[in-house]
């Protein structure tokens, strides 16, 4: 037996290869296996970042661990030097390639972790988004890195690529120009995205009016940012444009929100009970966060008086919800309480024009019958 494995080791340099292949995958998929029973086990105790390690790095991990094990031990194994050389680039380019793939899936798991400990489902959110602000877009340029970092690592397998980036140092003044130039707008974008990240004139969640569009910040990406508009559209804006132009942000400081309703009603209207049920009102629903409850005229014409509702609620889709809760209310009570306070035009009339109308239904006393009826 000893004589026979001899044999088929020294018959052809392939064969110790393939074993030397096969064996690695096998060890390095057992070692996979085994890691990831420990990481069902570990759950038990801290079910979330073992969650999210297993979700992650299932995939990635598949060849990682075997791929170490083949360079290992193709070391061993007596091959031209030629064929030699292209096996260990590729094998090379593929360990590179799988290290970036656990590396980005990393900054995940690391996402996962630090999104369960600031949740922003609150209803005081204000710091919780400012962190995932800038989580996410620190995570963006992780990988941006990671993937230029793969990259270059994977080009300096080849003698001729090394030998370019010589000549690129050597040069490193004249490239740098050239290169600054060619990326000036990709470069812009990135230092937005920096100060965005971290001085926070927008959060994710926060709610924004941009290009007379009202609605919430979706996303923060490297070069552009999404709003999600009320009526569930996308408006994908350059991220430089939240550093260069003006826009309303409703919740800079504060989740909550004032919101506003105006009822134009006639002087006829009694201010007393209109503000008791309209306090009424707001104790009923759990939209009101009972903070912020005021009934005021604000204004007034020669033919209505303006009255405005102030009230308070813990973010902008509730204050709006509450906003069209309380006017339908307060209409509806006026509607049947206080008819003939809605609001009318009053006429004015000379005593010619009264006799003139006293006279034609004088004239006609069976129309003022009918129209009674």
């Amino acid at each position: 037996m000893p004589w026979q494995w001899n044999e088929l080791l020294n018959a052809t340099p392939w064969v110790p290869a393939l074993l030397v292949v096969a064996l690695s995958l096998v060890i390095g998929l057992v070692a996979r296996f085994l890691i990831f029973q420990l990481i069902r086990y570990w759950q038990k105790r801290d079910k979330p970042l073992f969650k999210s390690l297993e979700n992650h790095l299932r995939g990635s991990m598949f060849l990682f661990i075997p791929l170490l094990l083949i360079k290992i031990g193709i070391s061993y194994v007596t091959i031209a030097p030629n064929i030699m050389s292209a096996i260990y680039t590729t094998i090379n380019i593929l360990i590179i390639l799988s290290l970036c793939s656990v590396a980005i899936r990393l900054t995940n798991v690391v996402q996962d972790i630090l999104f369960l400990r600031y949740d922003i489902s609150q209803a005081d959110n204000l710091r919780a988004r400012k962190i995932r602000t800038q989580i996410i877009y620190i995570k963006k340029v992780a990988m941006v890195i990671i993937v230029i970092l793969g990259i270059s690592f994977i080009l300096l397998n080849f003698a001729s690529v090394r030998r370019f980036g010589t000549t690129i140092l050597t040069g490193a003044g004249v490239a740098g120009i050239i290169i600054g130039f060619a990326l000036q707008k990709s470069l812009a974008n990135l230092f937005a995205g920096i100060q965005i990240a971290f001085t926070q004139p927008i959060k994710i969640d926060d709610a924004v009016v941009v290009e007379n569009e009202w609605g919430w910040i979706e996303e923060i990406n490297l070069t552009y940012v999404v709003v999600r508009i009320w009526d569930l559209r996308r408006l994908v804006l350059p991220i430089t444009y939240f550093t260069e132009n003006a826009f309303q942000n409703w919740t800079r400081n504060s989740a909550q929100i004032l919101g506003s309703v105006f009822l134009y009603l006639d002087y006829s209207m009694p201010l007393a009970p209109l503000r008791e049920y309209f306090e009424k009102v707001l104790d009923e629903t759990e939209l009101w966060d009972r903070q912020t409850q005021v009934l005021q005229v604000t204004d007034s014409t020669d033919k209505i008086m303006t009255i405005r509702l102030l009230m308070t609620a813990k973010n902008s889709p509730t204050a709006w919800d509450l906003r069209c809760y309380v006017r339908e209310k307060m209409i509806e009570y006026i509607q049947q309480n206080y008819p003939q306070s809605l609001p009318k035009f009053r006429a004015s009339l000379s005593d010619e024009d009264q006799a003139t109308i006293a006279q034609s239904i004088a004239d006609h006393p069976s129309e003022r019958i009918q129209n009674k009826q």
